[in-house]
């Protein structure tokens, strides 16, 4: 198997990163070259506005490159349960805003013509037990009523034409949702990015962040820079000077498989409806087929950080996992086998604001593809004055307790959780 992601190594590599040493007066400087400061520096530059993007390794090479490929709408949480803790109006405005994300992501593929197999496919959420399906229905009736239409319930009878496996007791589908190649997305933005005028630094970890008399002051592995104004998008980095976040996210891995092409027939057996899948366990998997006829099967496996010796074990249990759910394919080749990190907030709810008069966006929880774009444009936005409406405005965001960066409580975590799978 090969260890890199499916996505990285099948896209065009990035030619537009700076060969200079870092150096120089910028009005915004981006830290971090995933979705959200690719983003944030195609928006900053189309603006007009003198922008730097430092990235520690190569653009969309961790999270936005190591993902499931999947473009969904929704929340992470019951809409009712959302509204509860937060207000009506402010889950509807959360739940619009992932509605945005997908929105905005279609609007610069088509805009800006990145080759990255786009596609509108729509999400299912299957439930793994009765009692999950019941309360699908339930959730379902409340997403009508308050927010989102266009959703559907799928009988356990008709599943048969979404998916080639009678284990599932329904599905809710969210017609919004899309799907796409993240490799050749982060590396069509990066491209768009630079196009505009944004100054993309490759290789470039930031080693400090220093204030002096109203500018920024960064440092990096390859010379400093000045600028007016900072735009963190560095997710769940465990290097450089950024404790403060460290110690409210959680950097929680998420692994993926990726099989050899099963051939047009085959796939169409195993995913007839050609959607995103997701399972409602805790700890279940999220699946879809590549344009080249692979399927895509990933999930948490284990509650551990991603590297080479975990990914492979996480591995294992996945093709375990994907040939009781798939015994069609279960013969079938495994070419790709990886890991990343997911950035995890105590509640899954993405955090945007300022710290230290420096804007930022991150702790997106698994949904960062349409998130993250979309937060990046809007923090850009901010960063220049223009008033946005920031659905994570003002929520609390408290250090994780006894959590210093390093999630040494990972397996205990694991354990609950799969309890919770088991018992409910």
């Amino acid at each position: 198997m090969n260890p890199a992601s499916y996505w990285l190594d099948t896209a065009p590599p990035f030619i537009g990163s700076s060969p200079e040493p870092v150096s120089g007066r910028y009005d915004v400087v981006v830290i971090g070259g995933g979705f959200t400061g690719l983003s944030a520096a195609r928006t900053l530059a189309r603006l007009g506005v003198s922008v730097a993007l430092l990235e520690a390794g190569k653009v969309a090479s961790e999270a936005s490159g190591r993902n499931g490929g999947h473009c969904n709408n929704g929340l992470a949480h019951d809409f009712s349960a959302t509204a509860a803790a937060h207000g009506i109006d402010r889950a509807r405005e959360m739940y619009r805003a992932f509605d945005a994300g997908v929105d905005l992501v279609e609007e610069i593929v088509r805009s800006e013509a990145i080759d990255c197999h786009f596609v509108r496919s729509g999400k299912l959420k299957l439930a793994a037990k009765p009692a999950h399906f019941d309360s699908m229905r339930r959730a379902r009736d409340v997403l009508a009523r308050e927010v989102d239409d266009d959703t559907a319930i799928i009988e356990r009878g008709d599943l048969r034409a979404e998916i080639g496996n009678d284990g599932y007791h329904g599905g809710l589908l969210y017609r919004r949702s899309a799907m796409l190649h993240v490799g050749k997305f982060g590396q069509g933005l990066a491209g768009v990015a630079a196009r505009a005028g944004a100054t993309i630094f490759e290789d470039a970890a930031v080693t400090a962040i220093e204030e002096l008399a109203g500018q920024y002051r960064i440092g990096t592995i390859r010379g400093t820079v000045v600028a007016d104004k900072v735009i963190l998008a560095t997710g769940a980095s465990q290097h450089g000077p950024f404790s403060w976040f460290r110690r409210r996210l959680v950097p929680i891995g998420s692994f993926i498989i990726v099989t050899e092409p099963l051939g047009e027939n085959l796939a169409r057996d195993i995913m007839p409806g050609g959607r995103t899948c997701t399972t409602t366990q805790n700890i279940g998997n999220y699946f879809r087929l590549t344009p080249d006829h692979r399927l895509v099967w990933g999930g948490r496996a284990r509650f551990a950080m991603s590297s080479p010796r975990s990914d492979l074990k996480s591995g294992e249990i996945l093709q375990r996992q994907l040939r009781a759910v798939f015994p069609q394919i279960a013969d079938c080749r495994i070419d790709y086998c990886w890991g990343g990190l997911v950035d995890m907030t105590q509640d899954r709810l993405p955090r945007s604001g300022t710290h230290r008069g420096m804007h930022f966006a991150m702790g997106f929880s698994g949904h960062g593809v349409q998130m993250s774009t979309y937060m990046g444009d809007l923090m850009a936005r901010e960063a220049v004055g223009q008033d946005v409406a920031n659905p994570w405005r003002d929520l609390d965001w408290s250090a994780v307790p006894f959590h210093f960066g390093k999630p040494w409580f990972l397996p205990f975590v694991g354990l609950y959780y799969r309890a919770k799978d088991r018992w409910s």
